[in-house]
């Protein structure tokens, strides 16, 4: 069974998704610690409700990002995960954490990359007037949301949609298709090599997998 850590921000939606599917089997792996950088975060909450362990590394108490990535990596090393987890984590990891753990870390972007990396997804996507909106799943690397793709889910834009509409079917995607991956990655069917990811039998275009959801 898989290590896994989840680092999280704000509501924890994503860490209850995949703790749910942890707790159902679905992912061979256990949620051994929980990190957040805000002392305020509802996940928190659901971190406690499903008697997770979690640790809060308050970015805010530091004098820089480096001394804060020093604090984070201990914390990290201590567990020693097979795998980290980014779930609506809004601090960005500096270069040598990420690249100290190149290849065990995945985050979830609310965008089809390489469009709009970065903040307001869902306002640039209305105010551009696309056609089809989606998350991506990538290994983190150094650079802002621009690491190598795993996977990605998208829906066409249908009527007039608000951002708080878009939001709710951009939770849907991102609550099926992120345990889906962890399950792949803790069944040791993807990985990566350099910058490649690596599937094994799975279907993927591109050395993506897409998922199409009909919203």
């Amino acid at each position: 069974m898989k290590k896994l850590i989840v680092l999280i921000s704000g509501s924890g939606t994503n860490l209850e998704a995949i703790s749910k599917a942890c707790a159902k089997g679905r992912i061979n792996g256990a949620i051994e610690g929980v990190i957040s950088n805000n002392p305020n975060a509802y996940g928190l909450e659901r971190a406690k409700k499903n008697n997770l362990s979690y640790k809060v590394i308050n970015h805010k108490k530091f004098e820089n990002r480096e001394k804060f990535d020093e604090e984070l990596s201990n914390y990290i090393s201590s567990i020693e995960p097979d795998l980290i987890i980014l779930a609506g984590f809004m601090r960005i990891l500096g270069k040598k954490l990420s690249d100290k753990y190149f290849g065990k870390i995945i985050n979830i972007h609310p965008s089809l990359l390489p469009k709009y990396p970065g903040l307001d997804t869902h306002e640039q996507v209305l105010k551009n007037n696309d056609s089809f909106h989606g998350i991506s799943i990538h290994y983190v690397s150094s650079e802002l949301d621009a690491g190598p793709l795993i996977a990605q889910g998208k829906f066409q834009i249908k009527n007039n949609l608000s951002e708080d509409e878009l939001k709710e079917k951009i939770h849907k995607i991102e609550h099926i298709l992120y345990p889906k991956i962890i399950k792949e990655i803790c069944d040791d069917h993807i990985h990566l090599e350099g910058n490649k990811v690596i599937f094994k039998n799975l279907k993927s275009s591109n050395n993506i997998i897409y998922e199409n959801y009909d919203l």
